[in-house]
């Protein structure tokens, strides 16, 4: 029956497709799983509507009874190709800053960035109809696969991930596994299987992503890209969780 299965949202992104091979590949009747937009999965793990999402890190907290479940995650230990800061002015001149929708998690990321790193002050705007055509001044927080389609046309990229391994030292974690109730262990073990089965057969399908950029599907899922949820990570997310508390 419907109610017996357990709901997984996974983010639509190029950087999930190990996760979502992993699942269809998995061939697990228990599970129902949908894709969303980060701020998506986390809406629908908050609200009750799945059980278990990969959501963007900021918005653990928001999640009844969230617990991290999984050995996996997506990280970035330096340049992560796809969570970027881009303008066509300098760090040094821009003074309004419009943020990416689809993940909240990057944006806070921007704004730590902005005071700690880059010591700057700038006024927050929400993504608007032409959002990818900043003016002199401005820049855009963007992510994801429009970020690898589209960092090309702008004079100035900043990797958001690159900043923050520079700035602290740590990899930045940007979504992991997180439950909304506690899960059966042997389903959590299943999940782990499945993941880590996925990423060991990732050169069997990275050469067929097509990221409509420079970056090659290749080399974004095995250069860019970290899906260890290694300790290193942990420590730089329990800095980050700490660090979202003072703005």
């Amino acid at each position: 029956m419907e109610k017996d299965k357990v709901k997984i949202s996974v983010v639509s992104y190029l950087n999930s497709i190990p996760f979502v091979n992993g699942l269809e590949n998995a061939l697990n009747e228990q599970l129902v799983i949908s894709k969303d937009i980060p701020s998506e999965c986390a809406a629908k793990l908050i609200d009750g509507r799945v059980d278990i999402g990969l959501i963007p890190i900021a918005m653990i907290s928001k999640v009844p009874n969230a617990e991290i479940i999984s050995d996996y995650c997506i990280a970035g230990n330096g340049k992560v190709a796809s969570v970027l800061l881009v303008s066509n002015s300098p760090i040094e001149d821009i003074k309004t800053i419009y943020q990416d929708y689809q993940s909240r998690t990057s944006v806070t990321l921007a704004k730590i960035l902005i005071r700690d790193y880059w010591k700057k002050e700038v006024d927050w705007q929400e993504e608007g109809k032409d959002f990818l055509n900043p003016k002199d001044a401005e820049a855009l927080v963007i992510i994801g696969d429009r970020a690898l389609k589209n960092h090309h046309q702008y004079k100035y990229v900043y990797d958001l991930s690159e900043a923050w391994k520079n700035h602290t030292g740590l990899p930045f974690v940007f979504a992991c596994w997180v439950s909304n109730k506690k899960i059966n262990d042997d389903l959590i073990r299943f999940l782990n299987t499945a993941f880590k089965s996925s990423l060991l057969q990732i050169d069997n399908y990275c050469d067929n992503i097509n990221t409509e950029s420079d970056i090659t599907g290749r080399d974004y899922l095995t250069k860019y890209i970290q899906y260890h949820l290694t300790d290193d990570a942990r420590k730089g997310m329990d800095l980050f969780l700490d660090l979202t508390k003072s703005l």
